[in-house]
């Protein structure tokens, strides 16, 4: 993907030879927290809020994360479970884990203004079921049942696909024509899971297409590889992100998998309980993709304060991705910037 380094493109990893003193110490991954789809997200409710004024109505979590959820609240953004909260006429800005078209039917007969802060990486998913579903193939989704991302995808073409939730699940799994089946996944998986899942599925059905490209994003990738560069070397490994942050939850098994000692996940640094540091010479420390670097900040402070002040990187990838913002708020952002430009102008004209 144009833009960011796979993960075997660079790879720096402390070893405990890097810690001769023996001495305590945090293991701090890169990449973490913010993915650019997150960003776009959290930046389009922002905007809007600017641009519009407050309320702004959000359809479930911007992204999964309390901390940004709580702030945006804060500013005037309103989340709602479902559309017909949205008072009519009113601007709903979408997740972005995504939505099915059925919830851009229900906006449209409510008369609201939709913003999509969908991830162009989900949307992705979506085209790819829409297209699969066309040509009549059986699609198996490796995802969570329940998740937003998940609800979305499988909304898109609902008499194609098949909801597979682990390498367990595959084994069960009937299609109508195993010589017309294709996999999609949730893009905040288990890379590892993921494949062992697909390899079960192969093994019942050869002729299993894979998608165009990888589903699982980017940063999850990335995320995921960092911490298994530094797990075998933590003897706690610390992941900042909300519970229900798939992708940060994660990263706790990711860690645990490849040998982490113990690993937690938190939301914020006062949740980290003292007694998880007893024997600890070396704390792992990373975030979710939709956790601010604000809350990795705070843990780094307070690890400090229990003497992990030396603070080491874990390099597994370059990331510079960006996405452009929905169109309604590029319009309506250039349409305000021309109009204070053009009142600047006038402005210096008279004096």
């Amino acid at each position: 993907m144009e833009g960011v380094t796979s993960p075997s493109q660079q790879v720096t990893v402390a070893t405990p030879a890097d810690d001769p003193a023996g001495g305590k110490r945090v293991l701090l991954a890169a990449p973490r927290g913010y993915c650019a789809g997150v960003d776009r997200a959290v930046v389009t409710v922002e905007k809007a809020l600017e641009l519009y004024g407050p309320p702004i109505y959000v359809r479930k979590q911007i992204v999964h994360n309390k901390h940004v959820v709580a702030t945006l609240e804060r500013r005037g953004a309103v989340f709602v479970d479902e559309t017909d909260q949205v008072p009519e006429g009113q601007t709903v800005i979408f997740s972005a884990h995504g939505v099915s078209p059925q919830v851009h039917q229900e906006a449209s007969a409510l008369n609201l203004t939709t913003i999509d802060a969908t991830c162009p990486l989900v949307t992705k998913v979506h085209r790819e079921a829409t297209r699969f579903a066309k040509e009549d193939h059986d699609i198996l989704l490796i995802g969570h049942a329940g998740h937003e991302e998940v609800e979305g995808t499988s909304g898109e073409a609902p008499e194609h696909i098949t909801l597979v939730q682990s390498p367990e699940e595959a084994e069960q799994v009937e299609v109508r024509d195993p010589e017309r089946v294709v996999w999609l996944s949730q893009t905040t998986l288990s890379v590892d899971e993921t494949m062992e899942t697909v390899r079960r599925l192969r093994e019942r059905f050869p002729k299993l297409q894979d998608p165009p490209s990888d589903d699982i994003c980017y940063a999850t990738q990335n995320r995921q590889v960092a911490v298994k560069q530094m797990a075998a070397d933590c003897d706690l490994m610390l992941v900042v992100g909300s519970r229900n942050s798939s992708n940060s939850v994660r990263l706790v098994e990711v860690a645990l998998e490849h040998g982490a000692r113990d690993g937690h996940l938190i939301d914020y640094a006062e949740e980290i309980d003292p007694t998880w540091l007893a024997g600890v010479r070396t704390v792992g420390v990373t975030s979710g993709a939709s956790v601010p670097e604000i809350l990795v900040r705070d843990v780094l402070d307070w690890l400090a304060t229990q003497g992990f002040e030396d603070v080491e990187p874990v390099v597994a990838a370059e990331e510079s991705l960006l996405f452009a913002l929905p169109n309604e708020i590029r319009r309506d952002l250039k349409k305000r910037d021309g109009q204070d430009a053009r009142f600047r102008h006038d402005a210096g004209a008279r004096h």
